[in-house]
């Protein structure tokens, strides 16, 4: 059995039907303060094309709010060399687009390379 998803006391058809003031008194300080400075212009169109689209949208703006309107969606989200694909799910609510792109991959050392120390004299370089 799944439990019902509760943010703060509210599901998540109040959250959508709750005005963005609202919703934002909701959410930790630095997010509380983003969304009450207001949405600039590419935020806007942002959630306009999310609105319309069908389609998955990509998007640069890496510290938008994931705000209830978008659950469900699916973002392409530059990470700084491509996309990276995101599906918001509701527990990403209140959280950036950003913290789901990751910038940097993790370091896979094969082995070690010409000349790298004395220690590694031992290993066969070929």
């Amino acid at each position: 059995m799944v439990a019902d998803f509760n943010y703060h006391g509210k599901s998540i058809q109040e959250l959508v039907n709750m005005s963005l003031k609202d919703f934002a008194s909701l959410l930790p300080a630095r997010q509380r303060r983003s969304l009450n400075r207001g949405l600039n212009d590419k935020y806007k169109n942002l959630l306009r094309k999310l609105k319309v689209s069908k389609k998955p949208v990509k998007t640069h703006l890496r510290d938008a709010v994931v705000i209830p309107e978008m659950v469900g969606k699916i973002i392409h989200v530059h990470n700084g060399k491509e996309y990276a694909v995101v599906r918001i799910e509701q527990d990403m609510i209140g959280h950036y687009l950003g913290e789901f792109a990751l910038t940097r991959k993790s370091i896979k050392h094969s082995a070690p390379g010409i000349g790298a120390t004395k220690s590694s004299a031992a290993v066969s370089v070929r």
